[in-house]
């Protein structure tokens, strides 16, 4: 027998695994790498977050990602030679933070990879009906798992896709895991590139269990603030707080068919881009509009379409809390307006629940890798239009 297979097979039958989940999303920053221990499978597993950090992207490294990034021409050799590039650049990265954390990487059971999403292109956003829904995530496992000697779980999505799926969002499967509660009804927001959210209802409601895309998080601010300001993000919203929300422009950015769509459903910046905020702008006659007040409008854009979301959970049960995590949770503007526009809601921190908002995502894959190996597809099952799978592919370090 195959060593490697032969330690699988062992890391499935341990009651406890240490496994680190790796995740990078559309906004680009960094590689947020989450240790975990994980006891059991399925609704009777216990995630303990042991270490995390993220490890900022340099400028370099990002811009080469940004140059296939969410667009419909690229050039091929770069595409390709960038699968194994962030592959081996992730497996590095790990390296360092093991050693910064002092533990050993042969004590590591396995290793959750997401890769980078460079396109995604699900039929409810391409409108072509003759390809299935796909998505496209770089970074090879095999180089993840020979750099770092760790078997390594990646591409995730790709199961979700082929039984059915959009490929997004792939919360859910670990959000109703470990946060379901009896009593509450929760929304857990994660506010990244795009925003999106898992709806968990409590017991006794009967509503379905669901994760869907609400809209653009942080996508379009930050890509005009690069554009326009050379900046990588509104740090603190201090570009958005100085300016006023143009009605106009917010309502044509909220007219888009994406709303009005049944959940779930899910998008990305491949539709929520510039050329996106360019239309608008040219639709509602306010091209000329100040720097400020676009952030501004951005702003409060996000925050709309995520209010308007959860207001249709909440319409036949309005005792819902919210839970936020993801880099949005750092945008002050954009979660006063949340607050505002859900009054009389708890719109709490996700670190109320005990896990840290900014390692969430990461710790998250480190679950699914868990129940690839050592669960089911039905612990899994349950959740609105999501295939019951177990996801993921299997590398090893030799």
């Amino acid at each position: 027998m195959n060593k490697y297979v032969e330690k699988l097979y062992a890391i499935a039958g341990k009651e406890t695994r240490l496994i680190i989940g790796l995740m990078s999303g559309t906004s680009l920053d960094g590689l947020d790498v989450a240790l975990c221990r994980i006891t059991g499978y399925g609704k009777e597993t216990a995630l303990e977050l042991l270490q995390f950090d993220t490890t900022p992207y340099t400028d370099e490294f990002r811009n080469r990602i940004r140059e296939v990034f969410a667009k419909r021409e690229v050039d091929q050799q770069l595409l390709t030679g960038l699968h194994a590039v962030v592959g081996r650049t992730h497996g590095g990265l790990v390296n360092e933070m093991l050693a910064a954390w002092g533990v050993p990487n042969h004590e590591v059971d396995l290793l959750a990879s997401h890769g980078q999403t460079v396109y995604h292109a699900p039929q409810s956003l391409t409108g072509n009906l003759e390809y299935p829904n796909s998505t496209l995530q770089i970074g090879d496992g095999d180089h993840v798992a020979v750099t770092t000697g760790i078997i390594t779980v990646s591409d995730f999505r790709q199961k979700h896709v082929a039984a059915g799926g959009e490929g997004a969002p792939l919360a859910a499967y670990g959000d109703h895991l470990l946060f379901t509660d009896g009593l509450e009804t929760r929304i857990l927001l994660n506010i990244g590139g795009i925003a999106n959210f898992t709806c968990l209802p409590a017991g006794n409601i009967g509503m379905p269990c669901f994760a869907t895309d609400v809209g653009p998080g942080n996508t379009l601010m930050d890509q005009y603030m690069q554009a326009v300001m050379g900046q990588a993000m509104d740090k603190d919203a201090a570009i958005a707080s100085a300016g006023v929300v143009n009605r106009p422009l917010l309502d044509t950015l909220l007219s888009h068919d994406f709303f009005a769509l049944p959940f779930p459903k899910t998008t990305g910046p491949e539709l929520f881009n510039l050329q996106y905020l360019a239309d608008a702008q040219h639709k509602a006659g306010t091209v000329g509009l100040s720097k400020h007040d676009v952030m501004a409008t951005l702003c409060a854009f996000s925050a709309s379409a995520i209010v308007q979301a959860v207001n249709r959970v909440m319409e036949p049960h309005r005792q819902v809390k919210v839970y936020i995590s993801g880099g949005g949770l750092h945008n002050p503007l954009l979660v006063r307006f949340i607050k505002e526009g859900l009054p009389g809601v708890s719109v709490l921190s996700f670190d109320e629940l005990g896990l840290v908002p900014d390692a969430k995502e990461a710790a998250l894959f480190a679950l699914l890798a868990n129940e690839t190996v050592a669960g089911d597809a039905i612990h899994v099952n349950g959740i609105m239009n999501s295939p019951a799978v177990c996801m993921g592919k299997i590398s090893f370090p030799e």
